[in-house]
């Protein structure tokens, strides 16, 4: 008991669908309905191959394939010679005002035609796809869109005002209402189809409400065009639209299909609609697209497939995928590639194409690798990011991915980043993904409040990304991109227990040394000695404690610290965070200084010595560490702190630090003169620079 939209046997929810008492009883739906019967396939397509994206493109690329392997030779594309204009009683002239944005504009118009519904078998063909009938004219306009791929539109010719169509933008917060009967504010950069006096159409998007075809409609004005896919894609995006024709226009279409589509689309709908053409083709085509040159070396395309494809196969492929060879010289052939296949720029995509066509599995696996090593002082970034990336990893750390667009809110009220330095979305999806990031921080948040919601408290994350900055304070920039700043960023971030929980053993939380160690781990693998970097606390309000490191130049190179509580507050996330953000093309730079050299093991022994320095509680253990290597350089190999005390028995404003020293000489035996000798001027180092009391 169903209406007849239920049943997909037609468009009707008015009742339940009641057949007449004369239908025989066991007649199967098929025959009584007279469905007809056919088959779909649905193939993935990449963005790049939108001259796939109709039955025409697919059957042209298969052409190429059987051509090759089959040695099919018949013709795909229908005929358009029986196109005749009948007479010239009905001109509408097409002027073009923003050639930028619409490259070509094609149109012809046909009289006396009967709006209905279509005859069965379009409306067969239609259904197979997935569309529903609407009338006649409006069929064929979809029919050949998806025929050969070229987006159509018919508009009523009576309601075009002063017989004339104008392509042009309208003036900001112009309204219009589109045929899904909302009305719209245009922006100013937004293309229409106008008449003398007003919007008729979204141009490649939508249409309007009060210019399309209808059951009075005798007269129509079809138009087939080229829009900028930029121009379409911004658009649709402004106005939240998606529709069959802005799909193709976004991705690109064949300028100098116009015409062709335009007389199919005329003869068929003279076939199902009747009428007769009253105009010759008005075709505003100011600069001509010719086919893309590419230069293409055989050499070069045997060395990217792996085989030694003989160069008539490869000509064959390249003639059934309508790609011109327009001149040869030996192995270095010129291309002339369809402006259908806007995907194909360079030699690359032809050997490509060449390769698909001929056959992935043709290709035999070779016996021996040909490969030539280039000695390059530039480092390989993405090399060098799995050398960290596997360090990271080994030590139990877990790599994510987070998105570059994020909330503008982030970024309010703080001083380390500004908001103002955001980098703006124009036509944001939403206010959540409004601006470009200027940190890796809040993602990595973002992260770790989804993984605590789920019981998954003991985290340990990193990510590589870009970092993003727009410099207001930049006055007279020479170019508007001088005010933008892109950074490739290494992020860490710990959080929670140390180790997972065990009777063995007792569970630690993370600390602030936990995350200094891995930057420390991480600088020194590639080539940094962290004894000469500046080590000093960052005043950002990002941290509640944090240290930045920088080269003698002045370069920040890492920064960490404990996430600032009020942040992670936010977030919803109670145990600290832990933060680590290094600047990965300083990382580069240096790695590039960073030359391995071998010595000898040491044949002399080491020698510990320990003091304890009772100091102010405002000297920090990284002053105490900087001023014992600059007071001896030849023999201190190591400072380490192993005892920190403070409190009772202390003077108030002190503290106590247990450091002990190693010394040793590569070329002798330190004796006892030379360790007390060192030792004395490291104690009065600390008294004089620091205000240190040994204990």
């Amino acid at each position: 008991i169903c209406a007849e939209d239920e049943l997909g046997v037609g468009t009707s929810h008015d009742g339940i669908m009641v057949l007449p008492n004369d239908t025989k009883i066991g007649t199967t739906a098929r025959e009584y309905f007279q469905i007809v019967d056919d088959y779909q396939y649905e193939i993935g397509l990449t963005p790049n191959r939108i001259d796939a994206a109709s039955h025409f493109g697919v059957a042209r690329d298969l052409m190429a394939y059987l051509g090759l392997h089959n040695n099919a030779k018949h013709a795909v594309r229908p005929s358009v010679d029986g196109f005749k204009v009948e007479n010239q009683s009905l001109t509408i002239p097409v002027e073009v005002k923003a050639t930028q944005a619409c490259p070509r504009y094609s149109g012809v118009t046909v009289s006396g035609i009967k709006v209905g519904p279509s005859p069965k078998w379009l409306q067969d063909r239609l259904k197979a796809i997935g569309l529903n009938p609407i009338n006649n004219v409006v069929d064929v306009t979809n029919y050949v869109l998806h025929e050969i791929g070229q987006p159509l539109h018919a508009f009523d010719a009576d309601v075009i005002k002063g017989n004339k169509v104008v392509v042009r933008t309208m003036p900001e917060g112009t309204s219009f209402v589109t045929l899904d009967g909302v009305e719209r504010k245009l922006h100013a950069d937004d293309l229409m189809i106008c008449n003398e006096s007003e919007p008729m159409c979204i141009a490649g998007v939508f249409g309007g409400l009060h210019s399309g075809v209808t059951e009075k409609t005798t007269k129509i004005f079809i138009e087939s065009a080229c829009f900028n896919p930029v121009s379409v894609r911004k658009t649709a995006r402004r106005h939240g639209l998606n529709t069959d024709a802005s799909f193709r226009f976004e991705r690109g279409t064949d300028v100098n299909i116009t015409i062709w589509a335009l007389k199919r689309a005329a003869m068929l709908i003279k076939e199902v609609a009747g009428g007769t053409i009253s105009s010759e083709v008005i075709d505003v085509y100011p600069t001509p697209v010719e086919k893309f040159r590419v230069e293409f070396n055989v050499e070069r395309a045997w060395s990217l497939i792996g085989k030694n494809i003989p160069t008539d196969t490869i000509e064959k492929i390249l003639k059934g995928l309508e790609i011109d060879v327009t001149s040869k010289n030996g192995n270095d052939w010129v291309l002339a590639v369809p402006t259908y296949r806007v995907d194909v720029l360079r030699e690359a995509d032809v050997v490509e194409d060449v390769l698909r066509i001929y056959g992935y599995n043709n290709i035999e696996m070779p016996q021996k690798v040909s490969s030539t090593l280039n000695y390059s002082r530039k480092p390989d970034s993405y090399q060098l990011q799995n050398i960290a990336a596997d360090f990271l990893t080994n030590n139990r750390f877990n790599e994510i991915m987070c998105n570059s667009l994020t909330k503008a809110a982030y970024y309010k009220n703080l001083n380390t980043f500004p908001e103002q330095n955001s980098v703006q979305i124009l036509n944001p999806l939403s206010n959540d993904l409004s601006v470009l990031r200027q940190t890796l921080l809040f993602g990595g948040l973002e992260s770790i409040q989804r993984n605590t919601n789920f019981r998954n408290p003991d985290l340990k994350l990193y990510e590589f990304g870009n970092c993003y900055k727009f410099n207001a304070d930049i006055d007279n920039p020479k170019t508007p991109l001088d005010r933008y700043t892109e950074n490739f960023r290494l992020a860490i971030w710990l959080t929670g227990d140390k180790d997972a929980e065990h009777w063995s053993q007792k569970s630690d939380k993370v600390n602030f040394f936990n995350l200094k160690s891995y930057v420390h781990s991480l600088l020194n693998r590639f080539g940094f000695d962290t004894n000469s970097l500046e080590h000093t606390e960052t005043p950002s309000d990002i941290f509640d404690y944090g240290m930045v490191y920088k080269t003698n130049g002045g370069k920040v190179v890492a920064t960490f610290g404990v996430v600032n509580s009020n942040l992670t507050k936010d977030f919803d996330i109670k145990a600290d965070v832990f933060f680590a953000e290094i600047e990965w093309d300083i990382l580069l730079k240096q790695s590039t200084k960073n030359k391995i050299s071998y010595t000898e093991l040491p044949k002399y022994p080491e020698v510990c010595r320990d003091l304890a320095l009772l100091i102010d509680t405002a000297v920090t253990y990284e002053q105490v560490r900087k001023l014992a290597y600059a007071t001896e350089r030849k023999l201190l190999k190591n400072v380490n702190l192993f005892d920190v005390y403070q409190g009772k028995n202390l003077p108030e404003g002190k503290k106590s630090y247990a450091v002990s020293f190693t010394l040793q000489d590569e070329t002798k035996t330190l004796t006892d003169e030379q360790i007390d000798r060192t030792m004395k001027r490291l104690i009065e180092a600390y008294i004089r620079e620091l205000g240190a009391q040994l204990r």
